[in-house]
């Protein structure tokens, strides 16, 4: 009876203690997500803002701010997503399901693209088919002697083909994970029934697959709205707006409430598409492909065309990866794009003033603007690691020890609310929620505490994934076992889940300092002179006409993206199925 008596009291204390943490954590999600987005909100309607509602939507102006980028923005997202469905589902059918030679190379080179910045390979376009259309240097083909057309040089046709191969790698990822899971029972009943390829292609693989086809369409479609870095760089010199740019350049001038209208209805877009996104898959009906029978892989066989399709699927996995990275490192040492290969100089690394090269600026090393730019991301990517791991660990814990009741499910949907909102329009709703004194705590603006707090909340989503699966690798019967012996909640946390969990946690945190270091969206509105991150910097290098610069910082945020990555993969050590079979 004494037993019982402790038990149950037991279990009094562990349930208290449980809705304390779900209050505080909730708290915290709402200071961090829900009160930025509010704010953003109830900044358009204070008294003299409430007017940007009707100049954005209604008056003559709108066509400018609104509709023409509207139409641009949706062109983009529409035209990407189909563009990598097609092109990371042939890689991955390619991988998965065929006999193609170097299946592992290619696998391993769709994941790639991903990890370096969209800015990197705008400015890598840019570097080879700039043309004389808005002065300034030419690029390497036009410095050739090679008629460039506009419409390759600039605008749409290039901003859809830069981020095409920038984000193509989601839908591969997506889309290759589902078809690993195609039983090679359903192939070989239809080869035995007569059908050809085509016929299983489309009757078999495809419907099976398509509810990864719509996610990983969905995800690339998210990116390419949200974009900010490539329609800047290859379109605003041309007057080709999205909505993230004329986000960007109504917060810049200080038309701030037109700004942030229009990141309200950039968010309700995204939010809009995404949701009609998941609606089409939850409403399809289930296709069961894995059983408690086990199955050999069944891959087509392609004949005499495996080589020739070899190099067909190598053109873009090029394109994407070696190109970028050998033209930004080549532009770095060259005296100009026209020069890319010829007549190379180390100045722009390690020179000093010389009036000679780029009006006197110095070279990386001796810039003390570059160099501090350095030291702030660095500073950036490791502090929201450590600061968005901690919160998403601490989230994870919450929802899935305590998983019953409204607010278990309250800090779920809250958890993964940033996923909707493109990073441009957090941005702003940070500005409009910390760049003015709130009672007795002053304005953020400026600050290196506002970058490490905004990109933490907008990462939340990403690192409470990896906390649920880290959460998921402790069985809860160690934590119960030390709740009975006394042990509070802190002690559980710290003496048992984080250091069984550490290397999980290191590998998510070191994803999330990637993601933050080549983060150009988020943070372009927050930049301030007195708080520089690399890739603003190469931004502006690269808009003031300092392409060398701007080359030269991208290759050094590629460096810490690819080896911290290659580090946190390492950790992981993720099995790949559809390389293993």
């Amino acid at each position: 009876m004494a037993n019982a008596v402790l038990d149950h009291a037991g279990r009094r204390v562990y349930f208290r203690q449980g809705t304390i943490l779900k209050a505080v954590v909730l708290a915290l999600l709402t200071m961090l997500i829900v009160l930025p987005l509010v704010s953003t909100v109830a900044a358009t309607f204070a008294p003299g803002a409430i007017a940007a509602w009707n100049d954005v939507l209604f008056s003559r102006l709108s066509r400018n701010l609104f509709y023409r980028p509207l139409t641009n923005t949706l062109v983009i997202g529409v035209a990407v997503s189909l563009s990598c469905v097609l092109l990371g589902g042939f890689l991955a059918w390619l991988v998965v399901m065929t006999n193609v030679p170097y299946r592992r190379v290619i696998g391993a080179m769709a994941t790639l693209p991903f990890m370096i910045p969209s800015f990197a390979a705008a400015l890598a376009w840019g570097t080879l088919f700039r043309n004389d259309r808005v002065g300034g240097q030419v690029g390497f083909l036009q410095g050739l002697g090679l008629d460039i057309p506009d419409w390759l040089s600039w605008g749409m046709a290039p901003t859809l083909i830069v981020l095409t191969l920038h984000y193509f790698s989601l839908a591969f990822t997506v889309i290759a994970a589902a078809l690993a899971t195609v039983n090679s029972d359903l192939v070989e009943a239809a080869q035995i029934a007569g059908a050809k390829g085509r016929r299983i292609v489309l009757g078999i693989v495809l419907p099976v697959a398509m509810p990864a086809l719509i996610a990983g369409g969905s995800l690339c479609f998210a990116g390419a709205v949200s974009n900010f870095a490539t329609p800047a760089l290859l379109g605003l010199p041309v007057r080709m707006q999205t909505l993230s740019t004329r986000l960007f350049g109504m917060i810049e001038v200080g038309q701030t409430a037109r700004g942030y209208v229009i990141g309200i209805l950039l968010v309700l877009i995204s939010a809009a598409l995404l949701w009609a996104g998941n609606r089409f898959v939850s409403g399809r009906r289930s296709y069961a492909t894995i059983t408690g029978k086990g199955g050999r892989a069944k891959r087509f066989d392609l004949g005499p065309a495996r080589w020739p399709v070899f190099v067909l699927a190598m053109v873009p996995l090029i394109a994407a990866t070696i190109v970028p990275a050998v033209v930004l490192l080549a532009s770095s040492f060259a005296p100009s794009s026209a020069e890319l290969f010829s007549n190379w100089t180390a100045h722009y690394w390690i020179g000093r003033s010389d009036p000679a090269f780029a009006q006197g600026t110095p070279g990386i090393v001796h810039n003390p603007d570059i160099v501090r730019a350095l030291g702030v991301t660095i500073g950036l990517g490791v502090s929201v690691a450590v600061t968005g791991m901690m919160i998403g660990l601490l989230t994870s814990f919450t929802t899935a020890r305590y998983r019953s009741g409204f607010v278990s499910a309250a800090i779920t949907q809250i958890s993964f609310l940033p996923l909707l909102v493109p990073g441009i329009a957090f941005g702003a709703a940070y500005i409009a929620y910390l760049g003015a004194p709130i009672g007795p705590f002053p304005a953020l603006y400026g600050t290196f505490l506002l970058l490490v707090i905004a990109a933490t909340a907008y990462l939340l989503p990403f690192s409470a994934q990896t906390g649920r699966a880290v959460i998921q690798q402790v069985s809860g019967e160690l934590e119960e076992a030390a709740r009975l012996t006394g042990a509070g909640f802190l002690r559980r946390l710290g003496a048992i889940t984080f250091p069984l969990a550490v290397r999980g946690l290191t590998a998510g945190g070191i994803l999330i300092f990637v993601k933050i270091v080549r983060d150009l969206s988020l943070v372009v509105l927050l930049f301030t002179p007195t708080m520089p991150v690399m890739s603003v910097l190469a931004y502006r290098y690269a808009s003031e006409g300092f392409a060398q610069f701007a080359n030269a910082i991208t290759v050094v945020i590629l460096i810490l993206s690819v080896a911290a990555t290659l580090i946190a993969n390492r950790l992981q050590s993720k099995s790949q199925p559809w390389l293993n079979n």
